[in-house]
């Protein structure tokens, strides 16, 4: 049981290391309103990997196969969501280091980059496949060996943002005003990049 788990826990942190609009989401989270909200929005991303993981793992090709179907609808909402994104982040204000936050608003950033990260359909196309490459496909119809083989992508992944949000917080209390909203401004520019990206590949496929 603990392969399953180990194997899990690389596979979950794979999946998760590579930098797209999540992760520019949750640096600026960090930069802007400090750890916490950068942890809640990395464990957004975390628990849907984790479904995504959780579907692929124990074979419910039903909800796999109505996820794909939808798949062009996610994609759309997901796209403008980033775009809405973008212009919140290139407005947002620095906010003042004494400020504290409500803890709603963790909750809001645990919610938000959950349902963005479920607007990509695509990752559960790579955990099906990453898990018949390694040939972990036998786990079905083994609950357990699944259990710890979703557990250990859900700390697999958590661990990547939890590295990824303590980095960029070393360098949180070093920026003052005016490079915080050129920051925000950047990855504004950069997560509507992904937006316009998404918008586009979409609608090249449909057409």
């Amino acid at each position: 049981m603990v392969e399953f788990f180990l194997k899990g826990f690389v596979l979950g942190f794979a999946i998760a290391a590579p930098v797209g609009p999540i992760g520019i989401l949750c640096i600026r989270k960090t930069l802007q309103f400090g750890k916490l909200s950068g942890i809640s929005s990395g464990l957004g991303a975390a628990a849907a990997d984790t479904l995504f993981g959780s579907l692929a793992a124990f074979g419910m090709t039903f909800l796999s196969d109505q996820i794909m179907t939808y798949g062009s609808w996610l994609k759309l909402v997901g796209s403008f969501f980033l775009l809405f994104l973008s212009y919140r982040s290139f407005c947002a204000h620095p906010r003042e280091p004494n400020d504290r936050l409500h803890k709603m608003s963790y909750l809001k950033d645990f919610i938000g980059t959950f349902f963005l990260t479920l607007t990509n359909p695509l990752t559960i196309l790579c955990y099906l496949a990453v898990f018949a490459a390694i040939g972990l496909t036998d786990i079905i119809g083994v609950p357990l060996s699944g259990v710890f083989l979703v557990s250990g992508v859900f700390i697999g992944a958590s661990f990547w943002w939890l590295i990824l949000i303590e980095g960029v917080g070393l360098f949180r209390h070093k920026l003052d005003n005016h490079t915080m909203t050129w920051i925000n401004r950047i990855a504004g520019i950069v997560i509507g990049a992904f937006g316009i990206w998404s918008l586009t590949t979409l609608f090249i496929n449909r057409f």
